[in-house]
């Protein structure tokens, strides 16, 4: 199969972003779900999973909701959102974010495949363009536990992203050329991402050392998903770098089975950023050398052992955490 071009292909009217309608687009506060039924409208439930007899009605309604202990968009009264649903679909317009070739096969709405030597024919699985609940210009689900994401993605008829699947997302280029160290390019640009909102301005009294002390005083100052144009691999796929960490999984040879794997970076970033050499980004102020430790690169090569457990009983949960999925392309092409 002839290689595809990193180039953005043709414009899809089906797969394009819908134009802005609802005068609540306009308040970027308006985004942030306040009841169940919001959240479980950002998304559809058409596979029963792996289990036939896993009752995943009841499991989503035990899941989602919009108090503490549950998967949500964070608490709405500390979270802080600037850009509105309408100003994230005029950033969007033009872009194509899937093409019909990639529905077909993907067999999922806002999925794209991601492939190795520039060969789409090569390509094993796609992964959401946004982060869940892959809706272009929503915010992003926090708050779920790895265990919980991957059954949300298998009810999807999806299954939690690997971390090399997400890496080469990441990283890859389309055309087969060199991959880069971001998903927008090779050097660390914190204004790229919703990755530049410092904890001491935008959420200075967050006392994360419990669940409960996390719900009632971190904030969750998420933008919606593809709000930052720039925020784009050469795949297509946004915010790969900033507004929340993801959750994904990860082979453990040395204990035969499969771990839970922490990547990625948050809107809070720019207080832990550093370059692969442990620079500090151009024209911020130095670290303190008590926070050293705490610092990392955001690069997508970066191989992080966060909260690591295996994956039949993953709880961990944050505020700035959430995840995507991934799925096996169609058999039949």
């Amino acid at each position: 199969m002839a290689s595809a071009s990193s180039e953005a292909p043709a414009p899809s009217a089906s797969a394009s972003a819908p134009k802005p309608v609802d005068p609540t687009w306009l308040d970027p506060m308006a985004g942030h779900r306040t009841t169940k039924e919001g959240l479980l409208a950002l998304f559809t439930i058409q596979h029963p999973g792996k289990n036939p007899k896993f009752d995943g009605d009841a499991f989503i309604d035990k899941t989602f909701g919009p108090e503490a202990g549950k998967a949500n968009q964070g608490n709405i009264a500390l979270s802080k959102h600037f850009i509105s649903k309408a100003k994230c679909m005029e950033g969007l317009e033009g872009t194509v974010l899937q093409t019909p070739e990639q529905r077909a096969l993907c067999g999922a709405d806002y999925m794209v495949p991601f492939y190795k030597d520039g060969d789409v024919g090569k390509a094993k699985a796609c992964i959401d363009v946004f982060e869940f609940p892959n809706q272009p210009c929503e915010l992003p689900i926090v708050w779920i536990g790895p265990t919980q994401a991957k059954q949300v993605c298998e009810l999807q008829g999806k299954r939690l992203c690997a971390q090399d699947e997400w890496m080469l997302a990441c990283a890859g280029d389309p055309a087969g050329g060199p991959e880069q160290k971001y998903s927008y390019g090779d050097e660390l640009d914190l204004e790229a991402c919703n990755t530049n909102k410092p904890a001491g301005t935008y959420g200075p009294n967050c006392n994360p050392q419990k669940t409960e002390t996390t719900w009632k005083t971190c904030a969750t100052n998420t933008e919606p998903s593809g709000a930052f144009p720039r925020c784009r691999s050469r795949f297509g796929v946004y915010d790969l770098q900033g507004n929340v960490a993801e959750e994904m999984s990860r082979w453990d040879a040395a204990d035969a089975e499969t771990k839970d794997q922490l990547k990625g970076s948050a809107f809070f970033y720019v207080d832990v950023a550093r370059d692969e050499f442990g620079r500090a980004p151009k024209g911020k102020p130095a670290i303190k050398p008590e926070r050293m430790r705490g610092t990392y690169p955001d690069i997508c090569r970066h191989d992080p052992r966060w909260h690591v457990e295996s994956l039949k009983r993953a709880w961990h949960v944050n505020y700035h955490l959430g995840f995507r999925c991934c799925k096996d392309v169609a058999q039949e092409r």
